[in-house]
């Protein structure tokens, strides 16, 4: 379906559109217009395009603000209908490759907004057979690009959270709580520093990534809080100028109506469009959720490690070769995958920070990059916690003879003896079997601290748990 030209039509594959610089060539198939024509021009830098999550939001924000336009008595019903029609078509996915714009244009987003506005426009003038729609007067009606661009980032963090990432980090939860329950009873060799230590149950190791995942998603909740809290309204500057009375808040009530989230107008507007600590903020939880993840997959793989000459305490799926030269060998792959996704995540956050540090006067001009890195993070989080969940964590088995071998050579069990003996003479038991390569209880009775009987009377490693 080809959209309404604004002048004449060039031979078959290009029409003429014109904005306040005057006229451009555009491709003939666009529902874009002449912004989003000279920003795909001016800016080919990198393969990095504004990501679906924003181009989503955009679209909630463009059909929540025509609703508020409408019942405010800016934009008459039949105009508000088409254009809701064709948001809905750009939520649907119907056309993607109607936002051509690269991450790296305008820090303020500008012509993606105005990529949405010069789409919608487009195709309400289609639905209505008639050109009754413009960019900036109709379908940016009551807004700027700089109070939609942050309202949209605040928008797709939020559904990114809610619906991508909480889901994975609560599989992962269930599937922990199963393996605890599986494990209770089995006892192994807890470690601190990567050296020995007293006993632990499997269940209680497991139980502690439970509650590392546990804990990130209640930080992430608490994040979200800031990120309900919108710029819609505050137009240009924040003054709200070309905006009807009450629209700030009738917008962000839409907003919440379609989204099924609390969205709220922000009480400072100024605030709102040049700061953006309330994403710093979120992102620094998704980011303690990827440094827990890091640590539980890399317990994951040391307890893992061997399969004769490591640690060898638990299984974990073989799901492909390891090596293109060594036969046989199996790697744990999922751990690495979390590992990497982690360390982007924490590298994304760096760039969040520096971004975010340049509020300079009315406006943040780093929109883009923030808005990219963060749902990279979440994106890629997301899929790597139901990736390792599934592929990994599923099939975790404990080497219960591995395990209860290692606890019974630990010289750290000496720490049940140190209530009757001492602690310095409890030391000199653990130096003395280590030195000797004997077991605590010939060491201790040889030192004459305990009698066998007595020492077989206070040594339980089970019971240290």
């Amino acid at each position: 379906m080809q959209p309404l030209g604004t002048s004449r039509r060039q031979a078959s594959e290009t029409r003429v559109e014109h904005d306040s610089m005057g006229e451009v060539q555009v491709p003939l198939h666009a529902l874009w217009g002449a912004q989003t024509q000279r920003s795909y021009e001016n800016f080919p830098i990198g393969s990095e395009k504004m990501p679906r999550e924003i181009i989503s939001a955009f679209a909630q924000v463009k059909k929540a603000a025509a609703r508020a336009n409408c019942r405010l008595g800016k934009l008459d019903s039949h105009s508000c209908e088409l254009i809701c029609q064709a948001a809905d078509e750009v939520l649907a996915g119907d056309w993607e490759e109607m936002f051509p714009l690269a991450v790296w244009q305008t820090g303020s987003g500008t012509q993606s907004n105005m990529n949405m506005n010069e789409v919608l426009a487009n195709r309400v003038n289609q639905l209505a057979g008639e050109r009754i729609a413009h960019p900036n007067d109709t379908i940016n009606m009551s807004q700027s690009s700089n109070d939609t661009f942050p309202t949209a980032l605040h928008v797709a963090a939020t559904l990114a959270l809610r619906r991508r990432l909480l889901p994975a980090a609560g599989h992962l939860c269930d599937v922990l709580r199963r393996l605890e329950q599986e494990n209770q009873g089995v006892v192994k060799c807890g470690r601190t520093h990567l050296q020995d230590a007293v006993p632990i149950a499997f269940s209680q190791e497991i139980s502690g990534w439970r509650g590392l995942v546990e804990g990130s998603c209640e930080e992430i909740e608490k994040s979200m809080a800031f990120l309900h809290r919108l710029a819609l309204g505050g137009t240009a500057v924040g003054t709200g100028l070309n905006a009807p009375s009450g629209f700030a808040e009738e917008v962000t009530a839409q907003l919440a109506e379609l989204t099924g989230e609390p969205f709220v107008s922000d009480p400072n507007k100024f605030r709102a469009l040049t700061g953006k600590d309330a994403v710093v903020f979120s992102h620094g939880a998704v980011k303690a959720l990827a440094a827990n993840m890091m640590k539980i997959a890399n317990d994951v793989r040391w307890l893992a490690s061997g399969p004769r000459l490591g640690l060898g305490e638990i299984t974990i799926p073989a799901n492909e070769p390891g090596s293109s030269i060594m036969p046989g060998k199996v790697n744990p792959t999922q751990c690495e995958a979390v590992t990497m996704v982690a360390i982007q995540v924490m590298g994304n956050d760096a760039t969040i920070g520096f971004a975010a540090s340049q509020g300079n006067f009315e406006l943040n001009v780093f929109m883009p990059v923030i808005a990219y890195d963060f749902l990279q993070s979440v994106r890629l989080l997301s899929d790597a916690i139901m990736s390792f969940t599934d592929r990994c964590v599923v099939g975790i088995k404990a080497n219960r003879h591995q395990m209860d071998e290692n606890l019974h050579r630990s010289l750290m069990l000496v720490t049940c003896l140190s209530p009757e003996i001492g602690y310095e003479h409890a030391a000199a038991v653990a130096k003395k079997a280590f030195k000797e390569g004997t077991s605590l209880r010939e060491a201790c009775v040889s030192l004459g601290y305990l009698s066998a009987e007595r020492f077989d009377e206070i040594f339980h490693p089970e019971r240290m748990v």
